[in-house]
């Protein structure tokens, strides 16, 4: 048609797979690459978020008596708060 041989015309649609290929693998690399910062991203904002957490409920368990702390493990485990009775220490009157 254009003076092109059938040799010519498959080269010409070789090449362009190839070019397809190559756009498609690239493509992938960048949107793969773009996926993984993100979730790195959301697995640190994560990991803070739970890290900040922690300290709270730190902060809070520092400030309860033993038998704070035994009422609260125990009922966590839905068990009978009566072992805790000992940590409750003698009342004055």
């Amino acid at each position: 048609m254009f003076g092109l041989g059938f040799l010519d015309w498959l080269k010409a649609i070789a090449a362009g797979v190839a070019v397809a290929v190559l756009a498609y693998h690239l493509g992938h690399w960048i949107g793969e690459s773009a996926a993984y910062q993100r979730l790195l991203a959301e697995t640190a904002a994560a990991s803070t978020r739970a890290e900040m957490e922690r300290k709270g409920d730190d902060a809070r368990l520092q400030s309860m008596s033993d038998f704070d702390l035994c009422v609260v493990g125990l009922r966590a485990q839905r068990m009978p708060v009566d072992a805790c009775e000992y940590l409750r220490g003698v009342r004055q009157e």
